[in-house]
């Protein structure tokens, strides 16, 4: 009885052990595909926002502060009214140096009215040679006091002109160091304003010397694009180009100098602010594997491909470099292969896997492959049974 019952049951106890753990050894994974695209070579590296051009307003005539034509942190457009220093000490020097030039133009009319009378007196021996030319040197020493008086003039003029200080370029004004009514002086050390272009800009940033000649090599064929990210932002990344490379390696650091200019429409970037800057080299296409597929251990980096029977293989690779998920595979795979993104952790190689589809995902989970061997049988069923 107790043999007539075992023999009922089918499969001992030990092949059933057996076929659960071959049942289980069959690891849930995600897998992905090695595709090639364009995968851009960049070199990051932390910048500093300058101004195109900077100008520290300084006062060039002494005199009593009247008036402040501006708002402290506006913009201001070239030739606009910034200071007015009192101009009546200046109109009154231009009156005077104008009075005087007016009393040397008279004399110099006399002076040249008697060099023409006289001089046909000496033609005809009337006066002697001495005596017209003390006349005719009288007349050039006036004529060189209204050069001179000319010269006082303009002088007076510009002083007068001075008083009105006007913004010697558009920008952003910085932090006001005086007040209406200060006493200021001419050639003061200090600035009563400064004036920062904020559009465009530069972006001052270093790279290690090791790039030096990528960047050379890249630059000659075409303009290289250059994104900044200011602290702080999500937003998307502002754009500009590299134009400027230092002649030397600074020593001390081992790194060179570039600029990147942007045009700062939206004024996001701003004088003296750090940012994230990404250079990009080129955009070279290259073979890629989502980088969540690569593992490290003591022998090196590998993944696990999956056959198309879904039997899993570990395979050394060699990685380039990695961007936003993907890494840059040279060595160790070939386009259109499958393999392990996620549940690397209860693959065996050797062993088969159980391919799931991704969350939220409506893809089946039977290989391609094997689907369409699944449609060549049904059609071959369906041609017999006709």
């Amino acid at each position: 009885m107790l043999a007539g019952c075992g023999e009922k049951g089918g499969a001992s106890p030990k092949s059933a052990v057996k076929g659960a753990k071959a049942k289980g050894a069959a690891a849930p994974v995600l897998v992905g595909q090695v595709q090639r695209q364009r995968i851009p070579i960049i070199v990051e590296a932390v910048g500093a926002v300058e101004p195109l051009r900077m100008t520290a307003v300084r006062p060039q005539v002494t005199g009593v502060l009247q008036k402040i034509a501006f708002q402290e942190g506006k913009d201001v457009k070239q030739g606009d009214l910034l200071f007015e220093i009192d101009p009546r000490p200046f109109r009154g020097a231009l009156q005077a140096a104008t009075a005087d030039l007016q009393k040397l133009k008279v004399q110099l009319e006399t002076a040249r009215a008697q060099v023409a009378r006289y001089e046909a007196l000496s033609r005809d021996q009337m006066i002697s040679k001495e005596h017209f030319q003390k006349i005719l040197d009288e007349a050039l020493t006036t004529e060189a006091e209204v050069l001179a008086s000319e010269s006082r003039v303009n002088n007076a003029k510009l002083q007068l002109e001075f008083s009105a200080m006007r913004a010697p370029m558009s920008g952003r004004t910085g932090n006001l160091n005086v007040h209406e009514g200060d006493l200021i002086r001419a050639n003061d050390p200090g600035s009563l304003v400064t004036i920062n272009q904020v559009s465009p800009v530069y972006v001052t940033f270093g790279v290690p010397q090791q790039y030096l000649s990528a960047i050379n090599r890249y630059r000659a064929e075409r303009s290289l694009a250059v994104r900044v990210i200011p602290p702080g932002s999500e937003e998307t990344p502002e754009s500009g180009e590299l134009t400027f490379l230092d002649n030397m390696v600074d020593p001390a650091t081992g790194t060179i100098k570039l600029k990147a200019t942007f045009k700062n429409e939206h004024q996001r970037l701003w004088p003296g602010q750090f940012a994230s800057v990404m250079i990009t080299l080129a955009e070279p296409e290259v073979l890629t594997v989502a980088a969540s597929a690569v593992q490290n251990s003591q022998t090196g980096q590998h993944v696990f491909v999956i056959s198309p029977d879904r039997i899993a293989e570990l395979r050394p690779i060699t990685v380039g470099r990695t961007y936003e998920g993907f890494a840059v595979v040279t060595k160790g795979l070939e386009e259109g292969e499958s393999v392990v993104i996620d549940g690397q952790i209860r693959v065996i190689p050797g062993r088969s896997v159980e391919i799931k589809a991704p969350p939220g995902s409506s893809v089946s989970e039977t290989p391609p492959s094997e689907t369409a061997q699944g449609k060549k049988k049904a059609k071959t069923v369906e041609k017999s049974s006709t």
